[in-house]
Formats: C-alpha cells, sequence, structure tokens
C-alpha cells in the first residue's frame, strides 16, 4: 500500500510540474521565431514575403495622426430649453477644465437639431456668466456622451493603419545586414500579419495539445533516465520531489519574464542553478541531464532559440565542471566568474560568427550576463534550503561536521576520550579505503568521528575508557551485552538531538549491521557447554545489534575499518603476518555473516580495501629504533 502510494505521488509529482509548464507556456506555435533590434545585425538567413502584405505604422506615427485630427475634434453639448438664459451658454467649471486638456477649441451646441459651432472662449462658467450679467445662473449646457464619442470614433477611424505594400518575392533582410528602422517596421508588419493570419490557430485546443506533447516528452525523458541510471532516486519521493521543484522554479520564472518582460530578460534568469545547486547533493551526469531537459522545455518560448540553448547548455556544463565537490562557499563565487566568463565569450562568438564585425555587439547582454552572476553566488542560500528541506547533505556541511572543534566533539573526546581516540583512527583507515575504492571520501570520513558518539551515554563500560575495573566483568553476558549493544541506540538518540544528518545517523545506526557481541555471546555458549548445555540454550538474538546493515559502499567501509582497528588493539604481536591475517579473517567473518549483502561492494573493491587498511595498519606500528643512553 506504501509503495503503490509512494509512486502515486512520484507521478502526481511529474504531471504537476508538466501541468505547470503547460500553462505558463505559449498556447500556440508562434511561426515568426525571430529577435531583431533596430541598429543590430540580422542573425538568420534570407527574408522574403511569401505573400503581399501591408506595413503598418509605427505607434508614434499613428500618435501623431490622432493628435492632428483629434485637433478638429468638437464635443457636442445639449441646450436646456428650460432655462431663461438662452443667450448665454453656461458650463459647470469641471467641463470647462476637461475642455482645456483635451485642448478642443471648439463645442458643437445642439439646440433644435441644429448644430451651431461655438468657441470655447465664449463659453461662460457660473462664476465668469456671474461676473457678466450679476445674476446667478445655473450651467445650461449638458454633455452628449454618446454624440461625442460617435463623432470621436469617426475620426480616429479615418486614420489608415498602414503606409505602402510589400509585394509577394520581395527581399526583406539578409544574413548580417543591420535592421534599421524602416526594415525594422517592415518586419513588425510581417510579424503582425502571421500573428493576424494565425489568430484563430493561436486560440485553438490544438496548440496546447502540441506544447503539451512537447513537454511531456522532456519531462518523460528525465524520468526514463532516473528509471535506467539513477533507479534509487526515482524510487525516493524526496528525490523527485527535489528534482520537479528545482525545475519548476526555473521553468515558471522564464515563462514569466517572457510573458510580461522584455525577451532579452531571460539572460537573467540563473539557469546554472539547476546544475549547480543537482551537483551538490547528487553526480555530474544528473546534474547535466536535468539541465539540458530544464533549457530545452524553455526553448520553446525562448528567442532565436538555438543559440540560446547553445549559451545555457554550454554555460551549465562548464559549471558542473568547476564546480565538482563543493567543499568551501568560495567556490560558488568561482563558478559563477565561469559563468560569466562562458556567456560573455560564447555570445560574442556567435555574435561575430554571424556578422563578422565586433561592432555589433550589443554590450547591454554583459550588463544581462553580470546580474546573472551575481544570482548564481546566491544559490548558496538555496543550497541550505533544499538541504534542510530534503534532508539532503552537501560537502560544506560535511566538512562543517568534521570539526573536531565544534562543542559537540568536544564534549565526545571530554567524556569518552579513548573512544575519541578509536573514531578518529577509523576515520583515517576508513578515508584511506574509500579514496582506494572511488567512494565518497568525506561522508565517510564524516560517519566514522561520529559512529561511536553513542558511547558517551555511559562511557565506563567501553574499555578504551577504562583505567580500573571493568563494571561489565560483574555482569551476565546477556545484560553486559545488551549494555554494549546500547550505544548504537544512545547514539542515535544524540545525533537527532543535535540535528544530525540522517545519512550520518545511517552510519551509527550500521555501524554494527546485525552482527553479535561476538565477546559475550562466545562466553555464554562456553559457559552453556560447560554446564551440560547446548549452544541452542544461548538466544543469539540477545546478543545481536538491531542493524540494520550497511546499505552503502561508505557504511560498509565504516564497518570493516570499526572493526578493524578495535581488533589490532588486542593484538599481542604486531607483525606484518599478524595484521594480515586479522585484517583477513574480521573481513571474511562480516561477508560470510552477510552484513554487505545490500550493498554494492565488489570483489576487486574488498581486495582494495583489506589491502589499504593492511598498508596502514602496518604504517601505524611500524617499530622505531631505541634511543641509546649515554654511558657512565
Amino acid at each position: 500500500m506504501k509503495s503503490s502510494l509512494r509512486i502515486s505521488l512520484q507521478v502526481l509529482s511529474f504531471a504537476l510540474l508538466a501541468a505547470l509548464s503547460i500553462y505558463l507556456a505559449p498556447k500556440y506555435s508562434n511561426p515568426f521565431k525571430y529577435h531583431f533590434e533596430v541598429g543590430q545585425p540580422w542573425a538568420y538567413g534570407l527574408v522574403t514575403a511569401e505573400s503581399n502584405f501591408a506595413i503598418y505604422k509605427t505607434d508614434a506615427q499613428l500618435l501623431e495622426e490622432q493628435q492632428q485630427v483629434m485637433r478638429d475634434y468638437t464635443p457636442c453639448y445639449l441646450v436646456d430649453t428650460n432655462s431663461q438664459y438662452n443667450t448665454l451658454y453656461v458650463i459647470s467649471l469641471a467641463e470647462m477644465e476637461r475642455l482645456r486638456a483635451l485642448g478642443c477649441s471648439k463645442v458643437s451646441v445642439l439646440h433644435n437639431r441644429v448644430a451651431t459651432q461655438v468657441p470655447v472662449a465664449d463659453l461662460y462658467t457660473p462664476k465668469t456668466a456671474y461676473e457678466y450679467t450679476h445674476k446667478n445662473i445655473v450651467p445650461n449646457l449638458q454633455y452628449d456622451s454618446i454624440t461625442s464619442e460617435n463623432l470621436r470614433q469617426n475620426l480616429l477611424s479615418s486614420i489608415s493603419l498602414t503606409e505602402g505594400m510589400v509585394q509577394m518575392g520581395e527581399k526583406i533582410i539578409d544574413t548580417g545586414e543591420i535592421v534599421s528602422e524602416h526594415t525594422y517596421q517592415i518586419l513588425e508588419s510581417l510579424r503582425r500579419t502571421i500573428e493576424e493570419q494565425n489568430i484563430s490557430h493561436r486560440q485553438s485546443f490544438t496548440s496546447t495539445i502540441g506544447v503539451g506533447i512537447y513537454i511531456v516528452i522532456l519531462i518523460s525523458l528525465f524520468g526514463l533516465y532516473l528509471y535506467t541510471y539513477r533507479r534509487k532516486l526515482l524510487d525516493s519521493l524526496r528525490h523527485v520531489l527535489f528534482f520537479t521543484i528545482l525545475m519548476a522554479m526555473l521553468i515558471c520564472a522564464a515563462f514569466l519574464v517572457l510573458r510580461h518582460f522584455s525577451a532579452s530578460y531571460i539572460f537573467l534568469i540563473p539557469f546554472a542553478w539547476v546544475p549547480i545547486i543537482t551537483r551538490v547533493f547528487y553526480d555530474s551526469r544528473t546534474a547535466i541531464f536535468i539541465h539540458i531537459i530544464t533549457v530545452f522545455i524553455v526553448s520553446i518560448a525562448a528567442p532565436a532559440p538555438y543559440v540560446f540553448i547553445l549559451l545555457q547548455v554550454i554555460t551549465g556544463i562548464v559549471a558542473v565542471i568547476s564546480l565538482r565537490d563543493m567543499t568551501q562557499r568560495a567556490q560558488l563565487a568561482q563558478t559563477a566568474l565561469f559563468t560569466f566568463l562562458m556567456y560573455s565569450v560564447v555570445y560574442t562568438a556567435s555574435t561575430l560568427l554571424v556578422t563578422g564585425s565586433i561592432a555589433n555587439v550589443e554590450y547591454n547582454y554583459y550588463i544581462y550576463f553580470a546580474v546573472n552572476a551575481v544570482l548564481v553566488i546566491c544559490a548558496y542560500g538555496l543550497i541550505f534550503l533544499f538541504e534542510r528541506t530534503f534532508g539532503l547533505v552537501s560537502n560544506i556541511t560535511l566538512v562543517e561536521l568534521t570539526n573536531v572543534n565544534s562543542n559537540l566533539m568536544l564534549e565526545f573526546a571530554e567524556k569518552a576520550p579513548g573512544t575519541f581516540q578509536h573514531s578518529l583512527q577509523v576515520s583515517n583507515l576508513a578515508t584511506e579505503a574509500a579514496k582506494r575504492i572511488g567512494a565518497k571520501v568525506l561522508l565517510v570520513r564524516t560517519g566514522a568521528l561520529y559512529h561511536d558518539i553513542g558511547k558517551m551515554a555511559h562511557p565506563e563500560f567501553f574499555i578504551e575508557n577504562q583505567t580500573g575495573n571493568n563494571p561489565l566483568q560483574s555482569m551476565p553476558y546477556a545484560e553486559a551485552a545488551k549494555v554494549i549493544i546500547e550505544h548504537v541506540s544512545d547514539g542515535e538518540r544524540i545525533a537527532r538531538k543535535h540535528h544530525l544528518p540522517e545519512v550520518i545517523i545511517h552510519f551509527i545506526k550500521s555501524h554494527h549491521g546485525t552482527s553479535v557481541t561476538r565477546y559475550f555471546y562466545n562466553s555464554a555458549v562456553n559457559q552453556a557447554k560447560e554446564q551440560g548445555k547446548t549452544a541452542q540454550a544461548v538466544r543469539k538474538e540477545d546478543y545481536a545489534y538491531p542493524g540494520p546493515k550497511p546499505h552503502s559502499k561508505e557504511a560498509a567501509i565504516l564497518m570493516m575499518a570499526d572493526a578493524i582497528e578495535a581488533r589490532s588493539r588486542t593484538l599481542n604481536e604486531l607483525t606484518e603476518q599478524s595484521i594480515s591475517a586479522m585484517v583477513d579473517q574480521m573481513i571474511d567473518a562480516q561477508v560470510a555473516d552477510g552484513q554487505f549483502a545490500e550493498t554494492k561492494l565488489s570483489f576487486k573493491d574488498l581486495e582494495d580495501i583489506r589491502g589499504i587498511f593492511k598498508q596502514k595498519l602496518i604504517e601505524i606500528n611500524h617499530h622505531r629504533i631505541t634511543y641509546p643512553t649515554i654511558t657512565q
């Protein structure tokens, strides 16, 4: 039931991402995909008129002609026939101010269906009428809104929206030519004509289906990638939500900018966030793949889509390469610098390729790229937000956790000094093994430092912290085993109290897997035999750790390093042969016990780990020369 619910929520996440993208994306396929500006070179091929079309006037031309015809506009007023002062035309002060604001010099006065042109200067307000007649006269002219508006619309409709025609087959512009004001007017007219011809298509449901199919295919490809190469990520709702929310942020931002602002502002949007944030928590291949899918979705509405895709994909790849393993905040500033440089270089190169002249470079784009780079640095805040929201762990957090001067580590060293030193040694061994087989070094190192932190609760029960008698010797074997086993649950409790990441808590819970406390179990079995009982009389589960077994290579390395470091302290003779035999015995026992069954450790990995453990233990325990004393 839980599995089916999880799958349903994962499918819903991808479906919501697709639905949101389709809703915000253009509802039609605009056949006019050119992006152009006055004074800039034409970056496309030859354009000719495929049919006759009119050249539309510019907004400035239309405004000027409207102002000209409106000079002849005369608002209409009706005379109040009941007024006893029909020889004076009186209007309210508000009407007088409105006429002056409109710039009208005359009005039409309708009296008995006869219109008379009256200069505005001959009209009175109640105040001026009183000054002229010394009588209080109320306004006797009433504004006729219907007739006036009809007259206004007739004047405006007399203005032609076009000037001239472009004949079918006529050349409009060719590659590299500079877009002049006249050419810009023709291209805008062509765009408007095409859009008007396709107005029914724009509003049709079929165009939305086309956009939807395109977006669904791209999102499905990403899901297929996860299914094929990153199945564990796809099986986790937490990871699926991370990917879909991150993609939705950038896709929605891009579509909203393209809808409401200049198309060139799309270069302000930091698409590098997608590969950077993904790379911090996952791997380079996933980061690049999700970035490409996001860019392809946005490209359906982007101006000059091929140049847009080229810029974003190259910049995203460079960002991933420059970031690699992010362990310091300064690396993000370096990545932002590389982002700015790649945007600038690729944009300049594409402009030179098309026009062959540096003079045609539009320098305001470099400002966009600089702002974009600043926003890339702001990804640090998003990394922290995603880390806390989805329970992920970045290398920056791991570096902070390895600080042995932190409050928790200082408390650990004070309460359980022997265990703390053991953890440091385990950390060194595990780190070298992780390097050898290509595992996550920083993760192993951090997990090793915290794996035995539960011994802080009762440090006196563990031999590495004891200076006198061992209190476990006076306990029954089962009770003593229980005390030892409880350091795992104590470690989990302490870790949660200090808000350690779940991946570190897994190291704490799994570093003994489901193995048994061998010393106490074997002792109990021997005691039972001495009492004439069988080995089955001892309940093995009373001496077993609760698990789980390690789920990753890193957790398996820690389990081996922990057991081997502890066992090395029991060797009476530290020779190359004894160390080698001990390492083989411990690892073989763990393999035979099935402790690594849930990891992806190969036989080669195990052999490499054996080798590095033997080498490091021999180096650590090599003999020093005896210092001579001064003879008397």
